[in-house]
């Protein structure tokens, strides 16, 4: 028979922990490179820019446009590489507590 309470309190216990994995998101960290690590960019896992570090040997007036686009490159990369760890750090968070339902797909939760 379906324990629709015991279920309920699963939801409620999930999304307790989805929140508290959400909000702790923020000390996920990453830093993308660009340029052989003359630009480098770091992100957080709520998706923010923290930082950039740019090499004194870029900031010249006539490498403006090359600058720029190593910033938005090491940016890029950053933010690609934070994805894979805020997916596995809120798959972890909600371990056990996602019924495993065959053809449903949960996945979505985590992007």
């Amino acid at each position: 028979m379906f324990d629709m309470m015991g279920m309920l309190g699963k939801v409620k216990d999930l999304q307790a922990k989805m929140k508290e994995a959400q909000e702790s998101l923020g000390s996920i960290i990453e830093t993308g490179e660009a340029g052989a690590g003359m630009v480098k960019a770091t992100v957080n896992g709520k998706k923010q820019l923290l930082k950039i570090e740019i090499d004194e040997d870029l900031i010249k007036p006539e490498d403006r446009e090359v600058l720029q686009d190593l910033i938005v490159a090491a940016t890029n990369n950053a933010m690609e590489n934070i994805e894979d760890k805020v997916k596995a750090h809120l798959q972890k968070a909600t371990q056990g507590l996602v019924p495993n339902i065959p053809g449903m797909d949960l996945g979505g939760m985590f992007s």
